[in-house]
């Protein structure tokens, strides 16, 4: 008889479990959750201390059915979902399911793997814990919460807005985040100020260049250009000469290693990778993945974790590592320490490699590009936060010049420390806005006090102070954390679910809030100011953890939100303007009646509409500048094609499924096509050019213009650019939340294929 029955989440696991644990134990996966509440109705029982009704869900009966089968030929029940809440609630559920109803009652054990190594299996196995009520009811509150929010606020936005919409305790603050920041980027007036830079050489080489800083002691504003030129008219005649050096040793320190959040980040600036596809790689990485004849080995330690915490047989494998690779003077005396944030649970250890001794360079082979990729920046950030800081000469030069001052700084790496191998990677809405004294990398010459100066060049420089940046995804989630909104295990679901509702979007990496965004927004932030207040969501966040903890009762945080929420919601179903009935007033007035135009949302979108409907039923297309004014489109285009049919020229519209090309004729004639791509269809003996044309279910691909003769299609955009294997003159784009962007050859039997996100 085996000794026992182990459950996780992955089928994934299964395989490395099986090789560490052998015949002696049956594994089996549950393949996520098996349990949730009704996707149909509410399954919370408000009136009974906000009791919910689970039920089986769809597609996990037969799961179940073999989880009983396995359970009921041993003693011991293992259950080894991932060791946070979401996985304590998926052990609670199993527990509940595989309990035997008649005679002797299983022994259940809650095992935690933080790592998928042999050792750590064995020692978990070894030593079980037991399920954890504390943790499982405050996931379960999370759960109830969210559902009363979104189950209760959506049906209303329906209602007074647009079918398909929803609304969450977390992603309607993140879009409130987005939506403020754009109305800051709106608001702002740019003003115009000057530099005066000058190109000076001393008594050795090299020349450098030095910023006006100062005129008689005081800060120097420079507004225009006619101030900038008189600068310029008294430094031509002025004697420059050095009055202050002033040589600095400064340490800079390493990062700690990743936490969820900032391997989310890093990821993003680095290789541009989204959280969902940074998260999808973390954990195939952390599961397991087939080194040859070592087998099934788990890369990374858990990757769902808000500590810096590292184990000390690690800390001592990465120093002895370091030694060996670097020499002894990149191994500080001291280990570093690094401090837990206020809000960290500390439950995991930071995300780590289980074993620094798998380098990337011996994984490589076993792992796609975007894997290494992330399994490197893991590997190097944890290497470098054991490594001793960088030591630089900072230099600062103060440059007389007649009634002037300027002012050039300079750094110099004495020990490069952590730098030789890894440096964080600044957000580039960090780097927007910078000035040339952030930038101190200038080479200077040895410089002494009172020495001359020569002047070879100098120039004013116009500037415009910069708006807010927009936020990223590495800068999005920095902010939540920073906020105690969410936590590390839930940024990514909210960054794919805003995107999915259309509420933002991303526009070259940086997210703008969608008209639907701001609409929805304000009518919440309107009727329901708590919940949209960034200070109750991370206070709720507080009472969550106080539940885990066992200082806090689950019933009580529902019972003290639902209270408020209730009536608010009471009063919004009556007060709450209806959107889909009376629009978005405007200050535009309708061309037909003078009526004013308001602002709805149909299939295609938002657009303008006569408030004197069903009187009046004029409508316009509009787009918004970058201030958010609405500037009217023309509805039609014209182009240079004819209408194959009645000689008149085709122009292109806009309906439900996007743009079109339609006779100018109409309604007399009615012909339309889809508009073409420009590219030859890729079947061979086909003539026809690839056009856009839409699904039923509203999804955009790409058909042949000669359907039905050829039945060519694919979801891929077609893009001119030469297939470098094959020769073929066109790729195709494929566009995905978790894979990013690639580009593919058409051809059968060619293989090439290219990720672009880099790009």
């Amino acid at each position: 008889m085996k000794k026992g029955l182990v459950i996780v989440e992955s089928p994934t696991k299964v395989r490395t479990l099986k090789r560490y644990l052998g015949k002696d134990f049956d594994i089996k996966a549950s393949v996520g959750h098996v349990k949730d509440l009704p996707k149909k109705r509410l399954g919370v029982n408000v009136e009974d201390n906000f009791k919910p009704e689970y039920e089986i869900i769809r597609g996990k009966s037969k799961i179940i059915k073999e989880l009983k089968s396995a359970a009921s030929k041993v003693d011991n029940i293992y259950l080894a979902p991932d060791p946070d809440r979401e996985g304590e609630a998926i052990a609670w559920h199993i527990a509940e399911e595989l309990q035997a109803k008649r005679g002797k009652a299983r022994q259940f054990h809650r095992v935690m793997f933080h790592e998928l190594t042999e050792q750590a299996i064995k020692k978990a196995i070894k030593s079980p814990g037991k399920l954890d009520r504390n943790k499982y009811e405050s996931q379960q509150a999370r759960r109830i919460l969210d559902r009363l929010v979104g189950y209760k606020i959506s049906p209303l936005l329906w209602s007074k807005v647009k079918r398909g919409l929803s609304a969450g305790r977390v992603q309607s603050v993140a879009v409130r985040i987005i939506c403020d920041r754009e109305r800051e980027i709106q608001a702002f007036v740019a003003e115009e100020y000057w530099t005066v830079t000058a190109q000076l050489e001393g008594p050795n080489p090299p020349p450098f260049l030095a910023k006006v800083i100062a005129l008689k002691g005081k800060k120097l504003s420079i507004p225009d250009g006619e101030k900038a030129q008189e600068v310029v008219r008294d430094l031509k005649p002025a004697d420059f000469r050095v009055k202050k050096v002033e040589t600095k040793e400064r340490k800079k320190y390493p990062s700690p290693p990743f936490i969820t959040s900032t391997m989310q980040q890093e990821a993003a600036r680095k290789h541009r990778f989204s959280a969902k596809k940074t998260m999808m790689l973390a954990q195939r990485l952390y599961e397991g993945v087939d080194l040859g004849d070592e087998g099934p080995v788990g890369l990374i330690t858990y990757m769902r974790t808000d500590s810096t915490r590292v184990a000390k047989e690690a800390v001592k494998e990465a120093r002895t590592l370091i030694n060996g690779r670097f020499g002894k003077d990149f191994v500080p005396q001291r280990a570093p320490v690094y401090k837990r944030g206020k809000m960290a649970q500390d439950a995991h250890e930071a995300i780590r490699p289980t074993s620094v001794v798998r380098t990337p360079e011996d994984v490589a082979p076993y792992l796609d590009k975007a894997a290494l990729a992330l399994y490197n920046l893991i590997w190097k950030r944890f290497i470098a936060s054991q490594m001793s800081p960088a030591i630089l000469d900072q230099t600062r030069v103060d440059i007389e010049a007649g009634l002037y001052l300027l002012r050039v700084v300079g750094t110099v790496v004495r020990f490069p420390g952590f730098t030789i191998l890894y440096s964080e990677t600044k957000d580039e809405s960090q780097e927007k806005g910078r000035n040339s004294s952030d930038k101190d990398k200038t080479d200077l010459p040895a410089l002494a006090k009172d020495d001359p100066l020569k002047l070879l060049g100098i120039e004013p420089k116009q500037h415009f102070t910069q708006p807010p940046p927009r936020y990223s995804e590495a800068s999005l989630i920095k902010t939540l954390e920073e906020k105690g909104i969410g936590r590390p295990s839930t940024y990514a679901n909210i960054l794919s679910t805003i995107q999915g509702k259309e509420y933002v979007r991303l526009e070259k990496r940086y997210f703008c809030p969608s008209a639907l965004g701001f609409v929805v927004t304000d009518l919440l932030v309107a009727h329901f100011p708590e919940i949209l207040d960034l200070k109750f969501t991370a206070a709720m966040e507080k009472n969550l953890d106080g539940v885990e903890d066992g200082s806090n009762s689950w019933i009580k945080v529902l019972e003290k939100f639902y209270g408020p929420f209730s009536k608010s919601l009471n009063l919004a179903q009556e007060e709450m303007k209806s959107i889909k009935i009376k629009g978005v007033s405007t200050d535009i007035k309708c061309d037909k009646c003078g009526a004013p135009m308001v602002i709805k949302y149909g299939r295609s979108g938002e657009f303008l509409a006569c408030s004197g409907y069903p009187e009046c039923k004029n409508t316009k297309d509009f787009k918004r500048d970058e201030k958010g004014q609405i500037q009217i489109q023309d509805r039609e285009i014209r182009t240079e094609k004819i209408c194959d049919r009645c000689g008149r020229p085709m122009v292109i519209k806009k309906g439900r499924f996007g743009e079109f090309l339609a006779c100018s004729g109409y309604p007399e004639c009615r012909n339309t096509k889809s508009i073409s791509t420009g590219i030859h269809c890729p079947e061979p003996s086909c003539d026809g050019e690839l056009v856009q044309r839409r699904s039923r279910s509203g999804k955009t691909f790409y058909g042949c213009s000669r359907y039905p003769k050829c039945k060519y299609a694919t979801w891929d955009r077609p893009v001119a650019k030469e297939c470098p294997l094959c020769g073929s003159p066109i790729l195709m784009e494929r566009i995905t939340q978790s894979d990013g962007r690639t580009l593919k050859c058409p051809v059968k039997g060619c293989k090439y294929k290219i990720d672009q996100e880099g790009d």
